[in-house]
């Protein structure tokens, strides 16, 4: 004798389409909120860089490597030879040609930035518990965005593309 499933209480004192529908509904509900909160990737603002600065940045992006600390290279659409970007979940992003950071011009101007093999990185803390950092006293201004969770030191990135940031931006 087969057994007949029991409905819920508060189920039960729907009219039958409407319970026939409930757990469609609730699943669709579910997929449309998770798809929602995933969201589209930040807008990543693509420097203009002219004269030599150009030179530097398109030298760089050429020498730049397709994977960085085991993380693929994913450049953001539309290509650009001033943006690279790599699937760090979240992604760390280099940007060449940037404008040189405005706190270096108030009171952070005499504040200790970390110098790898001559190259000087300005930092800074971002929200997300990640750091930005800027080179300074080169002939264009490479940033290097490392959002918090992206690596267990946020100086890692910076240490693997140092050499290429020296060898290509003087």
């Amino acid at each position: 004798m087969a057994r007949e499933p029991r409905v819920p209480r508060f189920l039960a004192a729907l009219p039958a389409p409407v319970r026939w529908l409930a757990l469609p509904l609730a699943l669709s509900c579910t997929v449309v909120v998770l798809l929602g909160s995933w969201g589209a990737p930040a807008k990543i603002e693509v420097p203009t860089p002219t004269g030599r600065a150009a030179t530097y940045c398109q030298a760089l992006a050429a020498a730049l490597p397709q994977e960085l600390l085991g993380h693929a290279r994913k450049d953001p659409s539309p290509a650009s030879p001033y943006v690279a970007a790599w699937a760090s979940s979240p992604r760390v992003v280099l940007r060449c040609g940037v404008e040189r950071p405005e706190q270096l011009n108030g009171e952070h101007a005499k504040d200790i930035s970390p110098t790898i093999d001559g190259v000087t990185w300005w930092s800074e803390k971002l929200d997300d518990g990640g750091y930005r950092l800027t080179t300074t006293l080169r002939g264009a201004n490479v940033e290097l965005t490392v959002p918090g969770g992206s690596f267990a030191n946020p100086l890692d990135p910076v240490a693997a593309l140092n050499g290429l940031v020296k060898a290509n931006v003087p």
